[in-house]
C-alpha cells in the first residue's frame, strides 16, 4: 500500500495542466502522432502508389524509370537518416516552416518527413503483393490505369495498406518520444527531465508503461481494421 501511495502521489498523476503531468503529456503524444500519421498518410499513400506505377512502366517509358529512380533515391535517402539526425539536419527548415524548432509543431514537421520515406515504400510493397492476374482481367475489360488503381489494386492490397499504417503508427509513437529529448514535449520529454534529470523513478516507469499501452492498443485496433477490410478473410 505504501508503494501505491508513493506513486499516485506523485504530482505526475494527480496534476493535469502542468508540463509535469503524466496525462497532458500523454495527450501531446497522442496528438503529435496522430496529425504526423495523417500528413505523412495524404502524401506518402500517393508516393507509393507513384512507386509502383512508375516501377511498372519503367520497361516501356524513360520519363517513368526516371521518375522512378529520383523518387525512389529520395525515399530511400529519406528512410536511411537515423531519427534523431534527422531533427537536428532540419532545424534550419523546421524553423523556416514553423517558426521554432521545439514543441509539438516543430516536433510534427519533422515526424511526418520521417514517416513518408517509410511509409511509402511500405504501400510499394502492398501492392506489388496484389494478384497480376486481377489487375490483367479488370485492364482487359478495358478499364483505365487511373480505375485499376482505385478498384482493384488499393481495394486488394487494404489489409496490408492498414498494417503498414499500423506499423508506421507505431514507430511514429517511438520517435515522439526521442523528439521528447530535444523539446518536442510529450511523454519522451516528460521521461527525460522528470525521470530522467530528477532521478524521478516513478515517473520514468510510468511513461514506459503508457507508451507500452499506447503502442498495444494501436495494433491492437490496426489488427482488427485490417481484418474488418480483408475480404479474404471472409470468403
Amino acid at each position: 500500500m505504501g508503494v501505491l501511495q508513493e506513486w499516485f502521489s506523485n504530482s505526475a498523476f494527480t496534476t493535469w495542466d502542468s508540463n509535469s503531468s503524466l496525462w497532458s503529456n500523454t495527450l501531446i503524444t497522442l496528438y503529435m502522432t496522430a496529425v504526423s500519421m495523417l500528413l505523412a498518410t495524404i502524401i506518402g499513400l500517393p508516393l507509393g502508389v507513384l512507386l509502383y506505377e512508375t516501377e511498372r512502366a519503367s520497361a516501356t517509358s524513360r520519363a517513368a524509370r526516371w521518375t522512378n529512380r529520383i523518387v525512389g533515391f529520395i525515399v530511400n535517402v529519406g528512410r536511411s537518416f537515423p531519427f534523431i539526425i534527422l531533427i537536428i539536419a532540419l532545424m534550419p527548415v523546421t524553423r523556416f516552416v514553423v517558426g521554432r524548432v521545439t514543441g509539438p509543431e516543430a516536433a510534427i514537421f519533422v515526424l511526418t518527413i520521417s514517416a513518408i520515406p517509410f511509409l511509402a515504400r511500405m504501400i510499394e510493397i502492398n501492392l506489388n503483393e496484389v494478384a497480376a492476374g486481377k489487375i490483367e482481367a479488370v485492364q482487359m475489360m478495358g478499364a483505365s490505369r487511373w480505375q485499376v488503381i482505385r478498384q482493384v489494386l488499393l481495394p486488394e492490397a487494404l489489409p496490408g495498406i492498414v498494417g503498414s499504417l499500423t506499423t508506421t503508427t507505431i514507430a511514429v509513437i517511438g520517435y515522439t518520444a526521442m523528439a521528447g529529448v530535444v523539446g518536442g514535449k510529450g511523454l519522451g520529454d516528460l521521461a527525460n527531465r522528470r525521470g530522467y534529470q530528477s532521478y524521478d523513478n516513478v515517473v520514468m516507469v510510468a511513461t514506459v508503461v503508457m507508451l507500452v499501452a499506447i503502442v498495444i492498443a494501436v495494433q491492437m485496433i490496426g489488427s482488427r481494421l485490417a481484418r474488418q477490410v480483408d475480404h479474404r478473410a471472409r470468403s
